[in-house]
């Protein structure tokens, strides 16, 4: 019994659906790639240090959210909660000055839309000094 060897052929490797492959990944990538946006309000992050730096304190303005949402500006509680709310006291206190900073001071436990809303409000009202209020942690 003579067994014939098989002819040799040379694989072939079919490209198109490769190529079919990678431009999809490249136009998937491409739509979902985020683009930078320049944000209008600007957030001076907070800064931890040991030692306390004297500084001096220019005229602001001060936002507190206690942990059940209720907004006190400079001490005078609002009315309520809602951004029109927000949006007439901060015009009442602040006039036409929209370079004063503001120091928002919210509770840990203050549910979070509060502090958006509050952000959302200053940012629309033009004011681009935000500071928001830490407390350093004893022991470190």
């Amino acid at each position: 019994m003579k067994l014939r060897a098989a002819k040799g052929e040379d694989p072939e490797i079919n490209l198109t659906s490769l190529i079919d492959v990678v431009f999809l990944l490249l136009i998937f990538f491409m739509v979902s790639t985020t683009f930078e946006r320049q944000a209008s309000l600007k957030i001076d992050l907070p800064e931890a240090s040991a030692e306390a730096r004297p500084q001096e304190t220019p005229e602001r303005l001060e936002l507190v959210i206690d942990p059940e949402g209720r907004i006190y500006l400079n001490d005078s509680q609002l009315v309520d909660s809602g951004a029109a709310t927000i949006r007439a006291a901060l015009e009442e206190v602040a006039g036409d000055s929209r370079d004063l900073p503001i120091v928002l001071r919210a509770d840990a436990q203050t549910p979070h839309h509060f502090v958006v809303t509050v952000m959302d409000v200053t940012g629309q009202l033009g004011f681009t000094r935000l500071s928001i209020a830490t407390q350093r942690l004893d022991g470190e």
